[in-house]
Order: structure tokens, then sequence, then C-alpha cells
């Protein structure tokens, strides 16, 4: 992957912000809509804010599990939908609210301490074995397919209250708003110079909002309402400050003391959330797998899978104590990082405080929640194609003319694509899930008794091979950088500063110390 900045790179301070403000915008729809989702389904009140806070609040400390090593956001997590639905429903005729909400996050996030605890004993390279690329490949495919849908529906539909208009004229705006925002981001990405190039998603999003805001202005005359996109009426009720969940866990907590039903209520949470977490790991191992090789050096072996699943789980924990919603991993911050080239873990730092920040900043919190979700629709296309991208970059290093590989990819590609989530009483396994529980069955039925081992290598073949590699990389390496400089992203003392450290990287690492 060409990366303009790596891990531990550090952009300009004016870069910095709009690259943490890009990556804020990326991770916003999907974080604010999970408590949308369940407000609309049991009628609670869910802070929108305080899920923004919660958001940056655990990526901070996943941050600090992983050592600042690992480019990634969390953000409220769709898998916990139904369990949240449960916990405010209740069950053995008590409902504690948002005391279930922290009840089934802290469950959540022990199963990944206990995961985390057998790996840092067992260690990692079982993972290469149960899920080599034919399987992690085609399951990170799936997870930017399976998100295709979402956002080619809301292209064609606009986040309205009651009078939202989803056929007619209104789609057809909404159509247009979202090629609007896709083309721009494109073209920024594509034909950009300096920091358009860098920054595409938040040019794509303000050139659709304006779009939007020029036929939300038509809207108001006399019988042309359906030209409305924007919601402008959000503004008449902003969220001034965050309702934490900390906050409002014991109200409506009825019974909670007398300890009539209590423990019976924690195992109808407990039932609820335990399952889901395990379903969740599976898509903690498959994002990770992807980020790796985006910023090619491999995250389950450094900081390690322990670190990423403690910060994960611990960085849930603390995120539903503040807004309610259990975190995970975001594809769409991994999708940003391999649009934009940016991979730097200070620009997800910056981006949590970001996030914390603006939860308490009524008027942008407002105005981000009005963007209308065709302009996010058609920046999400991007998003979502290039992880989608990313798994089958993974696959092309498979070889399909074997025929293990080729049954293990069409198991989980088949399986996936069609949709196979599976449903035990209240527990709902994924068919992105299943897709891979599938792919690591089959994986292990092809491989029974396959032990065979690559032939050694001839004397002198190693090193010449090791040599030859690290030319190619450095060569690569350095036509990028010629690029960049050309095209006036790098001055002359930044280019000298990265050609040192590209020939630098492709010797030391490509090169056994030896052959060195």
């Amino acid at each position: 992957m060409n990366l303009i900045y790596g891990v531990k790179d550090r952009p300009k301070a004016g870069q910095l912000i709009l690259f943490a403000l890009q990556q804020l915008l990326a991770i916003l729809a999907a974080t604010i809509t999970v408590p949308i989702a369940v407000n609309t389904a049991t009628g609670s009140e869910m802070s929108i804010s305080a899920a923004l806070f919660g958001a940056g609040a655990g990526t901070l400390i996943y941050q600090l599990f992983t050592k600042f090593r690992s480019p990634v956001f969390l953000g409220s997590s769709f898998a916990f939908i139904g369990p949240m639905c449960a916990a405010f429903a209740g069950g053995v005729s008590m409902s504690l609210g948002s005391f279930g909400l922290i009840v089934g996050a802290v469950f959540a996030g022990l199963v990944y301490v206990v995961i985390a605890i057998v790996v840092k004993f067992a260690g990692v390279k079982w993972i290469d074995k149960v899920m080599p690329a034919a399987v992690i490949g085609p399951t990170v495919a799936l997870i930017g397919l399976s998100l295709s849908g979402s956002a080619v529906q809301s292209s064609v539909s606009a986040t309205l209250g009651e009078n939202g208009y989803i056929m007619g004229l209104n789609s057809v705006l909404c159509l247009i708003c979202a090629l609007v925002s896709l083309a721009v981001t494109i073209v920024c990405s594509v034909y950009g110079k300096k920091m358009m190039k860098m920054i595409p998603f938040i040019i794509g999003i303000l050139s659709g909002y304006a779009v939007a805001a020029v036929f939300t202005a038509f809207s108001y005359i006399p019988g042309a309402e359906a030209m409305r996109v924007i919601d402008f009426t959000v503004f008449q009720s902003m969220e001034w400050l965050p309702d934490f969940t900390f906050v409002e866990m014991f109200k409506g907590a009825n019974g909670l003391f007398d300890g009539t039903n209590v423990g019976a209520y924690i195992g109808t949470i407990a039932v609820a959330y335990i399952p889901v977490a395990f379903v969740v790991f599976a898509e903690h191992l498959a994002d990770h797998k992807n980020i790796s090789s985006i910023i090619e050096h491999d995250l389950l072996r450094d900081p390690g899978l322990s670190r990423t699943l403690l910060g994960d789980g611990v960085g849930s924990m603390v995120g539903a104590f503040f807004g309610g919603c259990p975190n995970t991993t975001y594809g769409e911050s991994i999708g940003c990082v391999a649009i934009s080239g940016n991979a730097s873990v200070i620009t997800i730092f910056v981006t949590a405080l970001l996030a914390i920040v603006s939860s308490f900043i009524a008027p942008f919190v407002t105005f981000l929640h009005s963007i209308p979700s065709c302009v996010m629709g058609g920046v999400c296309i991007a998003l979502y194609g290039f992880i989608a991208v990313s798994g089958l970059k993974m696959v092309q290093k498979v070889d399909l003319n074997d025929n293990r590989n080729l049954f293990t990819v069409a198991a989980v590609l088949v399986t996936g694509v069609g949709g196979m989530a599976l449903t035990f009483g209240k527990v709902t396994i994924t068919a992105i899930a299943s897709a891979l529980i599938l792919g690591i069955l089959v994986n292990v039925l092809v491989n029974l008794g396959n032990k065979k081992k690559k032939a050694a290598p001839e004397e002198g073949e190693s090193s010449e091979k090791a040599e030859e590699d690290a030319s190619a990389v450095c060569l690569a390496e350095l036509g990028k950088l010629q690029d960049l400089r050309e095209a006036g992203i790098l001055t002359e003392e930044e280019y000298a500063a990265f050609r040192e450290r590209a020939v630098e990287k492709a010797v030391t690492e490509n090169v056994p110390g030896e052959d060195r």
C-alpha cells in the first residue's frame, strides 16, 4: 500500500486537524445510527452526543492498550443493537434501562479479556493456520460487500422525520447529492493536488451537502416540499450536553435494590450479550488482518492480538459507560486510511479527542446529525468498496488452482453473499460470522493430513532472492516519493527524509542481517 504517512509519522498541525475531521466524518454515520436505531425500537432516549463521547473515550483506551501502534478507530457496534434493545426491554418483569446497557457491555468486554488471556499464552501462530488468506481475504471482502446495500439505500433517501420522502422526486434528488459526493471524492483522490488529495471525504461531503442545501431551499416554495433533502428542524432541539449512561443508569431502575429479580435480569442480559461478543471477535480479527495488509505490518504480532483484544474489550466497557454503546473496530476508519494514504496513529488519537470535545459543542454535533444519509451514502460507496477490494487483494495471493483454496474461498463468498445469518433464540450469528466459521471448517477439512513442507532453497538462493526483493521494494518506494514531490505534496526536505527512510526500510526489512 502506498502510504503518504506511516503509523509513526506526524503530519503538520493544520493537516492533522483536517485528517482527524475526515476520520470523524467517516465513522460518524454508523456511530450515531446505533443509538437512533435503539431509540426507534424501544422508545428510549439514548444520547447521540454521549455515543460520540463514548466512541472517542473507547478509542483512547484502545490506543493505550495497543501502545499507539494500531491506526484504528472504535465506534458503536451494530451487532449489539439487538442485545441493547433487550436490555431496555428487560425480562423477568424488570426493565432497568441504561443500567442494563452497562451490565451488558461489561459481559461483552469480559469475553474479549478472557480470549486475550488465552491468546497471551497460546500465541497467534494458530490464527494463520486456522484462518489463512483463503479464509480472511474473502471475509474482509464480505465486510465491504455486506455494507454495500446500506450505502446504496442511503444514496436514494434523506434523513428526515415523519415527512421523509423515499420515492419520487425526492429520491432522484437524493441520488444526485450522493453522486456529487462520490464524484467529488473520486476526483479529489485521483486528480487532487497536495491537501486536496489527502482529504477527499471532507470535500466530497461538503460538496454533497451544498447541493442538498440548494434543493432544500427550493422546497420551501409551496408545492415543492418533495425537494427537501436536509432536515434543518434538528437545530431547533439541539442537545447541549451529553446524557451520559452512567448518569441515567438509575432512572427507572425499580426493584434494583430489593433483590427480587436482579439475578434473573442480569442472567438475561448476559445471555443476550455474550454470544454476540464472540461474533464481533471474528470481525475484530478480520478488521485487523485488513489494516495489517494496508500498513504492511502484522498487528496481530505487534503490538499483538492480546493487546488489540484488551483494548477493544475495555474500550467497549468504557464506551458503554459513557454512551451506552459497546464499541468495535470500524471498517469505515480502515477504508479512510486506505483511500487517504494516512495511517498515522496520531491522527486517530486526535480524532478521538475531537469526538470527545465535539460532543459538548451542540451546533457542531447537530450539523453532523443534519448531514443527509444520501450525502454520506455517496461517500460510503467508496469507503465500503475499498474494504471489499482490500479483501480481494488478499485473495490475489491465494493459489486458486489448488482445489483446497478454491473450495475454501467459494464457501466463504457464497455463504456471505447469500446472507446465511443464523438465529438461535435471541442470538443471531451474522452472515459474515457464519461465512467465517464455515470457511474455517472447510479449511480444516481440506487440509487434514496435509503435512507437506516447502522445499528448502538452494544455497545462495535465499540471499539472492532477498536482495532482489529489497531492490524492488526500494525502487517502488522511490518512485512513489518522486511522484509526491512532483505533485507538490512533499517539500524537498520531506522528500529527502522519506527517501532515506525508504532505502533503510527496504534493506532492513527485506534482507536478513547476515546477508545485509
